[in-house]
């Protein structure tokens, strides 16, 4: 995983219309990258959709969310409109972003990981769960971005 205080790369990936973000464009903004495997997936629907659930905590706090996997775009509007996720999904379909912020497994798929990236663009935060059936409870993340 990426190291915590270090310059977070930047990157431009499609998101679910097909327009290009770019972290770049959070500059002045907390971001916090949602690393997970792949859509419509159980676990992975299971963490994403905690994520909407405490949507308010992050806008409470600032926080832009961003969810990446290598899936497409087409696949990232349909599985975000399914589950009435609010905010962005990037495709990371080269896995180049996954490998850069150190949250691509050993097989070649995204590990669930999330890093949040303060306002200047430094890593202020970054995990990975090893284990891709489970992730950590929001409960923790919350607690860890009050202290950072």
């Amino acid at each position: 995983m990426i190291a915590e205080g270090t310059p977070a790369p930047d990157f431009t990936l499609p998101d679910s219309e097909g327009r290009m973000v770019g972290l770049s464009s959070f500059k002045g903004k907390k971001v916090l990258l949602v690393f997970y495997p792949g859509d419509d997936t159980p676990v992975c629907t299971a963490q994403l959709c905690d994520y909407r659930n405490n949507v308010t905590e992050f806008t409470k706090r600032s926080i832009a969310v961003l969810g990446i996997s290598a899936d497409s775009p087409e696949s990232h509007k349909t599985f975000a409109a399914k589950n009435q996720l609010p905010f962005t999904l990037l495709s990371d379909s080269s896995k180049k972003t996954a490998e850069a912020y150190g949250a691509l497994g050993f097989l070649g798929m995204a590990q669930r990981a999330y890093v949040l990236i303060d306002e200047e663009g430094k890593v202020l935060l970054a995990y990975s769960d090893f284990l891709p059936i489970t992730y950590q409870p929001m409960k923790d993340l919350l607690l860890r971005i009050d202290r950072a």
